[in-house]
């Protein structure tokens, strides 16, 4: 769904006069004439503006994520839609990072966000930045998961010598 800015944001005059015109035109008839209103009338013979269906908004706005690392050694730019989930932006980092989409852990605004949520009903808009933590858990799963198998690498000393 786009969303259209009233006429005095859509059209802004630098010049300090207040009158509703940008050269002799006035702001009312550029946005009629930019979004045109079509009607229809109902079985009942009511008249009402016509839907849209979804093939007439087939196209999506796509916005770019900036997603940095907790020690900001890598920033990441990642187009993705605006109506994307927190999860397939996982999934797309996991292409980048290498880290699965389990591992990770995606921070905005300060409160970290459910795979499920999704981009722009968090507020995420173009050019924002997300913070990407790798989870504490599976970090120490493979830590432990290193240090065993050194452990296990190491041969075991034999108490008779030949």
């Amino acid at each position: 769904m786009v969303k259209i800015p009233s006429p005095r944001r859509l059209f802004r005059s630098r010049s300090k006069s207040t009158t509703g015109s940008i050269g002799g035109v006035d702001m009312c008839a550029m946005v009629a004439e930019h979004e045109r209103i079509e009607w229809e009338v109902r079985p009942g013979g009511m008249l009402v503006q016509k839907r849209r269906g979804p093939d007439d908004d087939a196209v999506v706005e796509a916005i770019l994520v900036k997603v940095c690392t907790a020690g900001g050694a890598w920033q990441h730019d990642v187009s993705i839609d605006a109506t994307a989930t927190f999860g397939e932006l996982k999934v797309l980092l996991s292409l980048a990072t290498g880290l699965w989409p389990r591992e990770q852990r995606l921070l905005y605004r300060g409160r970290e966000r459910d795979d499920g949520d999704h981009l722009h009903m968090a507020g995420v808009q173009d050019k924002d930045k997300v913070l990407l933590l790798e989870d504490p858990a599976v970090t120490e799963r493979k830590l432990r998961s290193t240090t065993l198998a050194q452990l296990m690498g190491v041969p075991c000393h034999s108490f008779i010598q030949v």
